[in-house]
């Protein structure tokens, strides 16, 4: 399902929001990424305070892509996937490298997708495409509406079939969708839009 497609122009970054079920989502998609996938790929999870080295384990393992945490100043480079740490609120800088906050959580949630996803699209603009997977609340629906506002390129989990549907559905009720797909039609949109956008979604 498509909305109105965005203006014609590569992305460069990729931010992917997840919550409950997200795990299971992110193996339908990461491991289908080539060595040297031509974008970072910035994933935020609710996690709990001991589960950031987990999820990047778990996603190591499967992936041809490098999985790391993000730390403080590290920037973000192209054929990485980077896991924001738990207990932290992770952002872009305008330099393309991360920061670290401790501020209060947000939506319950630290780190937060919505925070991520409003500073990434600050920094990267048009060349960003922003990913929403399933969750439990609406974090991150904010945060897409913020990178389809800048002229970035918004993709949501379709709802049905997701293990928690909130979280796509409330960015679905802002607008803030141009595509909504089954994970296992996400890495191929993924690799497609590094080559250029428009077009629709491919068959």
């Amino acid at each position: 399902m498509t909305a109105a497609d965005p203006a014609q122009g590569p992305i460069h970054a990729f931010a992917i929001g997840c919550s409950a079920g997200g795990l299971n989502a992110l193996h339908a998609i990461l491991p289908e990424l080539p060595e040297g996938f031509p974008a970072p790929v910035v994933v935020v999870a609710h996690l709990g305070a001991n589960d950031g080295g987990n999820m990047a384990a778990a996603l190591r393992r499967d992936c041809r892509l490098p999985v790391v945490e993000a730390e403080e100043r590290l920037p973000a480079q192209a054929g990485t996937v980077y896991i924001a740490p738990p207990d932290y609120h992770l952002l872009m800088e305008a330099d393309h490298t991360f920061s670290l906050s401790a501020d209060a959580k947000v939506l319950n949630a630290r780190p937060s997708i919505d925070v991520f996803m409003e500073s990434a699209a600050e920094a990267w603009g048009r060349s960003l495409a922003a990913i929403l997977l399933t969750g439990a609340n609406a974090d991150g629906a904010a945060g897409m509406a913020a990178v389809k506002a800048n002229g970035g390129l918004c993709i949501v989990q379709d709802p049905d079939g997701a293990t928690a549907p909130e979280m796509p559905d409330a960015a679905i009720a802002l607008g803030a969708a141009h595509w909504i797909a089954q994970p296992d039609r996400i890495a191929f949109l993924m690799i497609s839009l590094c080559r250029g956008r428009g077009g629709g979604f491919p068959e």
